[in-house]
C-alpha cells in the first residue's frame, strides 16, 4: 500500500523568505521587538536614556506603557511613530533638543498621564498643544531657556491636570484664564522666570497672592521687571498692582473722556435745538389753528346775523301787506 505524499515545506520557506526580503517583519508598525540601544522589560517599559540618540527610536513595541528617551539629542517627536503607542501612560523626553511641539504630536495618546519636556529648546507652546491628552495628570516643562510664550488655551482641555511645572524658562507674562478653570490643578511651578510685575500681568500676580499654597518655591517666584519691582515675590505685589493699575489713568483714558464729553455736549446741544424748533413749529401751528377757528366763528356769526335780518324783513313785509288790505 502506497503512503500519501507529505505536504512539502518548500512553499512555506519561500513565503518567509519573501517577507523578510520585503522588510514587513521589521516594520515599526508590526514589530514587537525592542529598539537598538534600548532595554525593554516584561512590564512594558522601554528604557532608551543616555544612548546618544539623534532620532526617535523605531521598532517600539506597540504595547509600550512607559517610554524613557531622556538624555539624548533627539530633535523631533514624529507624530506618526509616536501615535502608534496608544497605550502609553508615561513619556520622559527630558534633556533632548526638542524645538517644537504641536497638537498632532500627541494626537492619539489618550492614556498619557505623565509627560516631561524639561531641559529642551522649546520656544513657544501653541494653542491646544496638549488638547488630545485627556488623561494628563503631570506636565513638566522646566529649563527651556528660550520658552517665552504659552498660548492661553494650551491647557484648556486638560481637565485632569494636577501638577504643572514651567519653572526656569523665559516667561514674562502668562494668561491664566484656562489655568484657573482647571478643576484638578493643585500644584504649579513658576519660579526662575523673569516675570513682569506690571499691569499686563496683574491677574497672575493676584492669583499667586490668593492661591499661594498651590505654588512650588513661591519664595523664588519673583519679579524680573520693572526695575523697582525686581526681586519682589509675585504674591506680595498682587494687591499693590490691583490698586495701582485701576487708579492711574493714561493719556488714552483722558482722551477718551474728552471725546465722550464732546459727544455728550454735542448731543445735548443738538437735542435742545431740535426741541426748540419743534416747540416753535408747534406754537405756530396752534396759533394758526386758533386764528382759523376765530375766522370760522366770525363768518358763522355774520351769516347768522344776515339770516336773522332777512327773516325780520320778510316778517315786516307781510305785516305791511296785511295793513294795506
Amino acid at each position: 500500500m502506497r503512503l500519501a505524499p507529505q505536504p512539502s515545506a518548500q512553499p512555506l520557506r519561500l513565503i518567509v523568505l519573501l517577507l523578510l526580503t520585503a522588510g514587513v517583519i521589521t516594520s515599526p508598525v508590526l514589530s514587537t521587538g525592542c529598539p537598538d540601544r534600548c532595554v525593554c522589560d516584561d512590564q512594558l517599559v522601554v528604557q532608551c536614556a543616555g544612548q546618544h540618540l539623534t532620532t526617535f527610536p523605531v521598532n517600539l513595541p506597540l504595547a509600550t506603557r512607559q517610554l524613557i528617551i531622556s538624555n539624548n539629542r533627539i530633535v523631533e517627536l514624529p507624530p506618526l511613530a509616536l501615535n502608534y503607542l496608544s497605550d502609553l501612560v508615561y513619556l520622559d523626553c527630558s534633556n533632548n533638543s526638542l524645538t517644537e511641539i504641536s497638537e498632532s504630536t500627541f494626537g492619539n495618546l489618550r492614556k498619557l498621564a505623565y509627560l516631561d519636556l524639561s531641559f529642551n529648546t522649546l520656544v513657544r507652546i501653541e494653542d491646544r498643544t496638549f488638547g488630545p491628552l485627556a488623561s494628563l495628570v503631570m506636565l513638566r516643562m522646566t529649563d527651556n531657556p528660550g520658552l517665552s510664550e504659552i498660548h492661553q488655551d494650551a491647557f484648556a482641555e486638560n481637565a485632569n491636570l494636577q501638577v504643572l511645572d514651567v519653572s526656569r524658562n523665559n516667561l514674562t507674562v502668562v494668561n491664566i484664564t484656562s489655568l484657573i478653570a482647571l478643576p484638578a490643578l493643585r500644584s504649579v511651578g513658576l519660579s526662575g522666570n523673569p516675570w513682569s510685575c506690571e499691569c499686563d500681568n496683574e491677574d497672575l500676580c493676584l492669583w499667586v497672592h490668593l492661591e499661594g499654597f498651590k505654588f512650588q518655591d513661591e519664595g523664588q517666584t519673583v519679579c524680573g521687571s520693572p526695575a523697582d519691582m525686581q526681586g519682589r515675590r509675585l504674591g506680595e505685589v498682587g494687591i499693590q498692582l490691583r490698586t495701582l493699575c485701576h487708579q492711574t489713568l493714561g493719556s488714552w483714558d483722558y482722551l477718551f473722556f474728552v471725546v465722550i464729553g464732546f459727544v455728550i455736549f454735542a448731543a445735548g446741544t443738538v437735542s435742545a435745538w431740535l426741541m426748540g424748533v419743534i416747540m416753535v413749529l408747534y406754537e405756530r401751528y396752534i396759533k394758526k389753528k386758533d386764528e382759523q377757528l376765530d375766522a370760522d366763528d366770525e363768518e358763522e356769526s355774520s351769516e347768522t346775523g344776515r339770516t336773522s335780518r332777512a327773516r325780520s324783513d320778510h316778517g315786516n313785509g307781510n305785516l305791511k301787506t296785511s295793513h294795506t288790505v
